[in-house]
């Protein structure tokens, strides 16, 4: 199930109808909210005599009471003071009001192998919220009660939740936890995500090879599968005697949202427009990801959490398990976009999607272009040509969803006179 955590954000204001005078549904803001917001005025120091209202409010409040109407208007007026005048360098106002909740994998709150506009939202937020997400694995659980690899009691009681009584599933078997409703956001609008943390959430993960799938699907034929474990203390696993692999960089490998409601449901398998399964294990704690919203609320929804991979997961999946992260969404109203974006710290990425491989990295190239010539408006497109081909690594991102990937990085660094 998923919490709230209390915190002064912008539905206390927007909700409290004090200043009205009536007292009807009146959401109570309490002392807490005061000291929470006499912090933030510490923060911005003596940036604005308005900031001294907040001791004042306190006075008052406890004047006039805290649980009276007047009391809660002196209280959220002198809150919405304090964060319009904050100075953003110091304290971000959107940090200052965003809520913060937990979504917690369950029968209830995942999704099995699709997206859909017609997904019945499990969380609704606004605009600047922070939503902290664990992930389930598609590995039935009794798999790993038979492999006797890990003993049963590493294996979450919401794991065996879901594999028992999820019954909609498919077409493919991504674990999705979501979707999640985004006040504002209409089709054409631009959901920035920004993955603020990652952290591995148990202690196993698993690769997977099924028959005729992958880049060589003639040459194996049959069903392979690995239970490994993974000590997330020293941030390493064990996949085959001698050979340890790091899992100190875990990912999303399944990011995205509902496709236009024309398409119906459609398989959580290939990535797309609508972003979904694009297996990018560049996209780690510290990026963005901007995706094109093509539904009502966007309807976010994330899973098939990875430990590690290489570029390409050629033989299918790669060391699949359960994450947990922390995500800040942010609606784009003035950002306008095709396919899905990101930006690390150095680099900002554009992506191709394509059955055919070749293509994928034509749509890249084509993407990069667009984005040098937009964002630096005196390059023409041969220089933004050229440099794609000088200064930007792309990467395959995936070869075995059926939609292929590549996306390229593009340096922040060598731009130093724009």
């Amino acid at each position: 199930m998923w919490y709230r955590r209390a915190t002064a954000n912008r539905r206390d204001f927007s909700r409290t109808p004090a200043l009205s005078g009536t007292t009807t549904a009146a959401r109570t803001i309490k002392a807490p909210a005061v000291a929470r917001a006499q912090g933030v005025a510490a923060k911005l120091g003596a940036l604005h005599p308005v900031l001294d209202a907040l001791p004042r409010c306190g006075q008052q409040c406890r004047a006039t009471g805290p649980g009276t109407v007047e009391g809660r208007a002196r209280i959220a007026v002198a809150l919405l003071i304090a964060s319009v005048v904050a100075v953003p360098a110091a304290f971000s106002p959107r940090d200052a009001l965003s809520a913060e909740y937990t979504l917690m994998p369950s029968p209830q709150t995942v999704h099995i192998g699709h997206f859909s506009a017609a997904l019945k939202p499990v969380l609704t937020i606004n605009s600047g919220d922070i939503v902290t997400i664990e992930t389930a694995t598609s590995l039935d659980p009794v798999e790993i009660d038979q492999s006797g690899a890990m003993p049963p009691s590493v294996v979450p009681e919401y794991q065996r939740g879901i594999h028992r009584e999820v019954k909609d599933r498919g077409p493919s078997g991504h674990v999705l936890t979501g979707p999640i409703f985004v006040n504002g956001a209409q089709p054409g609008d631009t959901l920035e995500v920004r993955i603020l943390e990652i952290d591995l959430a148990v202690d196993y993960g698993y690769n997977r090879q099924r028959p005729y799938t992958g880049a060589l699907p003639d040459e194996f034929p049959g069903v392979f599968q690995r239970i490994i474990p993974i000590d997330r203390k020293a941030k390493a696993a064990q996949v085959a005697p001698g050979v340890v692999v790091p899992v100190d960089r875990p990912f999303f490998g399944v990011i995205g949202v509902a496709p236009t409601p024309a398409m119906g449901r459609i398989s959580a398998s290939p990535p797309g427009v609508h972003t979904g399964n694009i297996d990018n294990k560049d996209l780690v704690a510290g990026t963005t990801l901007f995706m094109p919203v093509y539904a009502v609320g966007a309807l976010f929804s994330v899973g098939d959490a990875h430990a590690a991979q290489g570029q390409g997961e050629v033989d299918l999946s790669a060391i699949e398990t359960g994450n947990r992260g922390k995500f800040q969404f942010i609606l784009r109203k003035d950002m306008k976009l095709t396919w899905p974006r990101a930006e690390t710290p150095t680099h900002w990425m554009v992506m191709g999607l394509n059955p055919n491989l070749e293509e994928a990295m034509k749509i890249a190239v084509r993407e990069t272009i667009l984005f040098l010539t937009q964002r630096f408006p005196r390059l023409s497109r041969e220089e933004a040509y050229m440099i794609a081909s000088v200064a930007v690594d792309y990467h395959v991102t995936q070869v075995v969803d059926g939609t292929k990937g590549i996306h390229g990085m593009i340096p922040k660094s060598i731009f130093v006179g724009q």
